[in-house]
């Protein structure tokens, strides 16, 4: 079945751990990017939780996963005292090239392929853009999961002043050589069914990308192995899951495009710090906090941990799992639990 592109960036159904908010779009104008070139008539999406003209409130920003929009971290609100809405205004943004905010799918100007190439920190400065047309100077906390996470530890950097708190779940603060290699072979398993005017196979294209970043990427073996006891119960699985990511209405270059800035992560290779990582993550101001899982076959947790002992105010959360890169998400919810309690402890909540 090929797909339709006019049908694409409309919000999927709906999940079961999602929270159903006020959408807007706002646009940012004409956006330079750092490896040269503009977004044109740049537009960044967001969605609000709580009453964002209530001051008295603390305001919290969540950041969205690669192939991933704003319901991302969903599975975080009410389960701690810091992030029940009754208590706090959250504002969770679109990253650039998610189909939401601006995006190959979903650009006018500069449809599919003429799209200009982006970075994290072009996402973090598009973030910081919205706030400012916003009024906002000074949040309490963001928050990101994988890509997200990446994103978090970008604004620490770039924006020390602008947060009290950081947290960073399975996170990289430089990209490493086997995340790099997990996402070009999901690219590598996209590209050649991507026409030159951004139509593709819906049937056909995610086959081999599934396996790559929705199993081999994201869980354990040990997981895996006690999920599935046989051939014909895998084999269910990814029929029920490929039906369930044609839903989310993800364009298979728009993930092509968040990987490319996935693998160009490095908090310091922009001035001052000019790749210095040490330099770079110590002048963090804010007080952070890094989660990790026993075992991540995605984002290897070694970089996190490492980057964790260069932040001078930062906790190393070691979440006991199995479930790998998703122990950040709604299925782990041991891992939430525990998750949600030490951003309690990190606010004094």
């Amino acid at each position: 079945m090929s797909i339709d592109t006019s049908s694409l960036n409309t919000h999927p159904p709906l999940q079961g751990d999602w929270i159903d908010a006020p959408h807007h779009l706002s646009s940012i104008g004409d956006f330079p990017l750092e490896l040269g070139g503009q977004i044109k008539n740049c537009r960044v999406s967001y969605v609000v939780h709580g009453d964002l003209q209530d001051q008295s409130k603390p305001l919290v920003v969540f950041l969205c996963a690669i192939g991933s929009i704003h319901h991302r971290l969903d599975f975080l609100i009410n389960q701690s005292r810091t992030l029940e809405i009754k208590n706090t205004r959250i504002i969770a943004i679109d990253a650039l090239g998610n189909g939401f905010s601006s995006s190959p799918s979903n650009s006018t100007e500069q449809p599919f392929f003429q799209f200009s190439k982006f970075t994290i920190r072009d996402m973090v400065q598009s973030q910081k853009k919205l706030l400012d047309q916003l009024g906002i100077t000074h949040v309490n906390m963001i928050i990101g999961a994988s890509m997200g996470g990446m994103q978090s530890l970008q604004w620490a950097v770039s924006h020390p002043d602008f947060m009290d708190y950081i947290v960073a779940l399975t996170p990289m603060a430089k990209t490493t050589a086997w995340a790099s290699s997990m996402t070009r072979a999901a690219r590598e398993s996209l590209a050649p069914h991507i026409g030159i005017n951004g139509s593709y196979d819906l049937d056909k294209t995610w086959l081999a990308w599934q396996p790559i970043m929705q199993m081999l990427a994201m869980q354990t073996p040990k997981q895996c192995d006690e999920q599935f006891t046989g051939i014909d119960q895998i084999q269910e699985w990814y029929e029920q899951r490929l039906q369930w990511w044609k839903g989310m209405n993800f364009h298979p270059l728009d993930w092509i495009y968040q990987s490319i800035a996935y693998d160009a992560h490095d908090v310091s290779k922009a001035a001052p710090f000019n790749g210095n990582l040490a330099k770079a993550l110590g002048s963090i101001k804010a007080k952070c906090l890094i989660g990790v899982p026993s075992l991540d076959l995605f984002n290897p947790i070694e970089q996190a941990i490492y980057t964790a002992s260069l932040i001078p105010h930062c906790t190393l959360v070691n979440l006991d799992t199995n479930w790998g890169h998703m122990a950040a998400s709604a299925l782990d919810a041991p891992s939430t639990k525990t998750i949600s309690a030490a951003i309690d402890s990190l606010t004094g909540l």
